[in-house]
């Protein structure tokens, strides 16, 4: 992961402390986004801070390229290999310090700051778009072959579009407004909305 990479994770410390869970009309409006009972399953089971960075990184693409699907589930998506590192802000933040230093991870740690291969593969897996599998994989590092410099350079803005201005804040940030998601009906005509299970005790 690159240095960029690292202090990314440091700086979402403030919104992984302060998120909100999504209301029902947002996890509506994410759903039909999810094309297949895995990629619910990645989605639904983060925690409630990852679901919704996901949310506003997807409102904030769908904001200025409204017609890019793709672009719309890659950054929605970017984020679900993390959970499966099972760490809460103040772990998080001391796995990024402690790669930062130079010493070695434990497989718990290695396994968040490896979250975006673990993520990417999945999503493969899957049977994602290239182009959501390939930002996944890569969105702490450097931009792959299969992806544009204009649709890199609009995903990464998605990514830090939302983070505090301080570390050492202890308000809650102010966001942007963003209109909702697009209508798309790429999971709904197919899977419908039953059995949608939702972790808030994250």
């Amino acid at each position: 992961m690159s240095r960029s990479g690292l202090f990314h994770l440091v700086a979402r410390l403030p919104d992984v402390v302060f998120s909100r869970r999504l209301a029902p009309l947002e996890q509506s409006e994410v759903a039909a986004y999810l094309r297949s009972p895995a990629e619910r399953s990645a989605y639904w089971s983060q925690p409630k801070a990852d679901q919704r960075h996901g949310i506003e990184a997807a409102r904030w693409v769908a904001s200025r390229h409204p017609d890019r699907k793709d672009l719309i589930r890659a950054a929605l998506l970017h984020d679900v290999g993390k959970r499966h590192a099972r760490s809460g802000p103040l772990r998080r933040t001391w796995t990024v310090l402690r790669g930062a230093m130079g010493r070695p991870p434990t497989p718990r740690m290695s396994s968040y700051l490896d979250h975006g291969r673990i993520g990417g593969d999945e999503l493969q897996e899957a049977g994602a778009e290239p182009l959501v599998v390939a930002y996944t994989r890569h969105h702490h590092g450097e931009r792959p072959d299969g992806i544009s410099i204009d649709d890199w350079k609009a995903l990464l803005a998605s990514d830090r579009a939302f983070l505090s201005r301080s570390l050492l804040s202890t308000s809650r940030p102010q966001r942007p407004r963003l209109a909702r998601l697009p209508p798309y009906d790429g999971y709904s005509k197919e899977y419908g909305n039953e059995g949608m299970t939702v972790r808030h005790d994250r």
